[in-house]
């Protein structure tokens, strides 16, 4: 017995209990089963920072779209969860937090702060689950992981002594991002390069022993004072003579010496630079290259440290004001010149970050970033779109030894202890008991923690329980495909390729789908300082999760931003009604004892043509889900139930079920029909909308446990029927034309017509007659008359022309004559005072000369236009004269 549906569609009243149904069946849940085939994906870890944004929900939707389409195909389906401790951003958080309540950070110790965060950590991961089963997704909650849990940190000191032990790992003094907020460093990734206007302060730097002088320009004047040399291109024939002299450095008033390097640009500026390898990237290798002195000017919290002199103890910029002002004094400075250059800021608190000389911990990329690049190149890893190979293999191909130490508290502390005698290090899994280099037994484990990428690295394996090799690892892994935004792939995505390959020996995923951004109707990036955030909940709680979810992907293509309007997600809820209304319809005409599937020949001309349309569309939507095109597979479903099921199958049908007493076996067929194809249209559009088609199916199928756990739609040979297509397409056809026609002519819809379709295909006629009693409401006729010719159709009939036929509807059925030439002639009454009001204007010679030249146009063009229509009014009422 089918289950009622209630009268008005209300997300609220069925999103919970469906979603509490799906997890106490564990219907989510996957073990290893070697009797199916896997499917994996991972869950980009959310950062436990606070709530989820519209980003969140696009990138879990797309997600999840994809794993119940998997789990109804077949698979095995897995998709694990989970949440990222995010480091810097979490402790920024906290420490925040801790000053509102007026409490100091390095008061509360190291392990009293730890304390806190792993509050901070249940409460807002808490917080980030609840949001995600909001929006639908069925992840298996069983296996939900954290960055930090005991399995992850595991593998994150696994992997550091295993790359350590390779030589991979090293520790060296090299220059680094620093934030001076956060008192950290930073990988390059970290960094946003920003746009920003600045200056180039030229400045003169008088060599020893002559009257000359080499003009230098530099945007940070500040970092002079660390000045170790001036670099010359060696070919540059000004210069020749002055390599391996000296220069004064201004204020500081010491020598330096100039060095010839092939890193200076001879043609841009004066073609010299001053060096500062403690604090330019660049500048440092070129120091190495001719063993300059590094000089660290800067504090970590970028005031001037005591090699600055008078300068000494001032922040960066208060420094930098001050040493042009005595550059200028002093008569150093030469000139001033506006200039918009790129600079570097932390991605987490927007601070200009400083490049830094410091003992760091890194990884040498340039091995293991080799059989990344192989991996894309070779096919093993592709990027859905293909355009983003680019950004990936630009990034290994340049790739820096990555600096994966931090100064702050909160992440994986690395597994490094210094001896508390002679200070040498030893990398180990626990404190060594014992110093090799002296005896000693007293040991200090580094401060630092890990960057927090890598351990998120590790996420597609470590998730699984590597380092042990486990069941779930060995069935489960690779995962299949990463669904993220293109924000992240330097980020995230290259360093879980290259690190699933050294640890693994495979790719950790094959396919990597790449989403865009939503940004808000105007095409902004949604963020705090705009004020242009949408969040999700809220949409949930107006409209529901299927209205949400259905609007992020509709037109959403591969690797493209996306606008988010309010006004789309009603059109949204507007189809989830349609389908909700159209099913309700359904199941009030089934009778309790439900419906049995009718002999072939019962089936009519429109049964078989939605049949061998919805079977078509399952072939469809299969394609293009294949190939990751979402957008257009819902766009596909969305069409289909929307234009050929609601609006033209189920009113097609309606005759048959309005009739079920006279008919009951064409009653019984129709309603089968309506019923298997609904049936098919709901898993179609299952994965996109779970909610709303779950509800549906468990009323209109209450026989199966669940639409979630039913088997996707495949194509069947026996439901093609091209010849029955093209006899509906014929009636869509004929009766749009009606439609247009009686729209035009303002025809009430309770005004029916007689309908006289002409035609010399004898198969189109057929086709027409077999669907009389379905289309009459749909024509708005009351008669429909199929021949080959027009002798029984009146000659003032209005003829509509459509592919293969053409329609005629009598006048007289169309047109109350008296009533329409009693209209008519008001509006010819209307037209002539018009045209003789406008005629008295334009002959007026005062209005002609006097008024602006637009307004007299304006009146003969008004002249023109109700004449015609005059004219056309009168042709009609003679038309209509009899």
């Amino acid at each position: 017995m089918n289950k009622e549906l209630a009268k008005t569609y209300n997300p609220k009243e069925i999103e919970e209990k469906l979603y509490e149904k799906w997890c106490e069946n564990k219907y989510f849940h996957a073990e290893a089963d070697r009797s199916k085939k896997p499917f994996t994906t991972v869950m980009p870890p959310p950062n436990i920072t606070g709530k989820l944004h519209m980003g969140h929900a696009l990138d879990n939707t797309l997600q999840d779209i994809l794993i119940r389409y998997k789990r109804m195909e077949g698979y095995n389906a897995l998709w694990i969860p989970g949440t990222d401790h995010a480091a810097i951003s979490t402790e920024v958080k906290v420490t925040n937090q801790l000053k509102e309540e007026g409490i100091d950070k390095k008061e509360l110790g190291r392990e009293g702060f730890l304390e806190r965060t792993w509050q901070w950590k249940e409460e807002y991961a808490g917080t980030i689950e609840g949001q995600l089963k909001k929006l639908g997704v069925s992840c298996d909650w069983d296996r939900e992981r954290f960055t930090m849990d005991e399995g992850c940190s595991k593998a994150v000191e696994e992997v550091f002594i295993k790359l350590y032990e390779k030589g991979y790992i090293y520790k060296g003094s090299r220059i680094i991002n620093w934030c001076p907020v956060c008192k950290t460093s930073l990988s390059d990734a970290e960094v946003e390069h920003e746009e920003q206007d600045g200056h180039f302060w030229h400045i003169k730097y008088p060599i020893v022993g002559t009257d000359r002088f080499l003009e230098i320009a530099t945007t940070r004047p500040e970092t002079m004072l660390g000045d170790s040399a001036i670099a010359v291109h060696p070919d540059d024939e000004r210069y020749k003579d002055i390599v391996g002299k000296t220069v004064l450095l201004p204020l500081v008033n010491k020598e330096i010496p100039v060095v010839a390097d092939y890193y200076v640009d001879k043609e841009f500026g004066t073609g010299a630079v001053k060096i500062t390898p403690a604090h330019d990237p660049n500048d440092f290798e070129v120091g190495k290259r001719h063993n300059l002195p590094e000089i660290n000017i800067m504090n970590d919290d970028a005031t001037i440290n005591e090699k600055g002199g008078k300068y000494a103890g001032m922040d960066r910029y208060e420094a930098r004001k001050a040493i042009v002002k005595d550059l200028e004094e002093q008569g150093y400075l030469v000139k001033v010149e506006p200039h918009s250059h790129n600079v570097g800021t932390h991605d987490r608190c927007g601070t200009t970050v400083e490049p830094l000389i410091k003992q760091q911990w890194f990884v040498k990329m340039e091995e293991l970033a080799k059989p990344a690049i192989e991996a894309l190149k070779s096919g093993a890893l592709k990027f859905v779109p293909e355009r983003f190979d680019k950004i990936y293999l630009h990034w290994l191909e340049n790739i820096k030894d990555w600096c994966i130490s931090r100064q702050i508290w909160w992440g994986h502390r690395i597994p490094a202890y210094y001896c508390d005698e002679c200070g040498e290090f030893v990398v180990a899994r626990e404190m060594p008991e014992k110093c090799p280099h002296c005896g000693c037994t007293h040991f200090t484990q580094d401060e630092d923690t890990l960057d927090t990428w890598f351990s998120s690295a590790l996420w597609p394996f470590s998730t699984l329980g590597w380092p042990e090799n486990t069941e779930e690892l060995d069935y489960f892994y690779p995962t299949d495909v990463l669904v993220t935004g293109y924000d992240i792939i330097f980020f995230w995505v290259i360093r879980m390729v290259f690190s699933g390959l050294e640890h693994t020996g495979k790719t950790p995923f094959h396919t990597v789908l790449i989403h865009g951004l939503v940004r808000d109707s105007q095409g902004r990036k949604m963020s705090k300082s705009l004020g242009n955030g949408i969040d999700p909940l809220e949409i949930i709680d107006q409209y529901g999760a299927d209205a949400l979810r259905l609007t992020l992907v509709t037109g959403n293509a591969p690797g493209n931003d996306m606008r988010f309007y309010n006004e789309r997600v009603e059109a949204s809820r507007n189809f989830a009604n349609k389908v909700w209304n159209a099913s309700r319809f359904i199941l009030m005409n089934m009778k309790e004892e439900g419906v049995t599937e009718p002999e072939a020949q019962l089936l009519t001309t429109a049964d078989k043509w939605i049949l061998s349309r919805v079977n078509t569309l399952a072939k469809d939507v299969t394609e293009n889900m294949d190939k990751y095109e979402l957008g257009i597979a819902v766009q596909k479903v969305y069409d289909f139930v929307w234009d050929e099921f609601c609006d033209w199958y189920v009113e097609m049908a309606k005759y048959r079920i309005y009739h079920a007493e006279e008919n009951p076996e064409a009653a019984n067929c129709a309603l089968w029909v309506l019923k298997t194809v609904l049936g098919n249209a709901l898993k179609l559009l299952h994965p996109f909308m779970p909610f709303i088609t779950e509800e549906i199916y468990g009323a209109l199928v209450p026989e199966e446990e669940s639409l979630m756990m039913s088997s996707w739609p495949v194509y069947k040979d026996e439901w093609n029927f091209p010849a029955d297509e093209a006899s509906v397409e014929h009636i869509k056809d004929i009766t749009r034309g009606i439609r247009n026609m009686r729209a035009e002519m303002n025809v009430p819809n309770n005004r029916r017509t007689k309908v006289f379709v002409i035609s010399e295909d004898a198969e189109l006629l057929a086709g027409v007659d077999a669907m009389k009693d379905s289309v009459l409401p749909l024509m708005l006729a009351n008669e429909i008359v199929t021949d080959n010719e027009k002798k029984d159709v009146a000659e003032d009939a209005v003829s509509i022309v459509v592919p293969g036929a053409t329609v005629y509807l009598p006048l007289e059925d169309l047109v109350d004559f008296e009533q329409e030439l009693e209209r008519l002639k008001k509006e010819e009454e209307k037209l002539t005072k018009e045209i003789a009001r406008a005629k008295g204007m334009l002959s007026n010679e005062r209005f002609v000369s006097k008024a602006p030249e637009a307004k007299v146009q304006e009146e003969k063009e008004k002249l023109e236009k109700y004449t015609q229509m005059l004219a056309n009014v009168q042709e009609r009422m003679k038309g209509l004269a009899r």
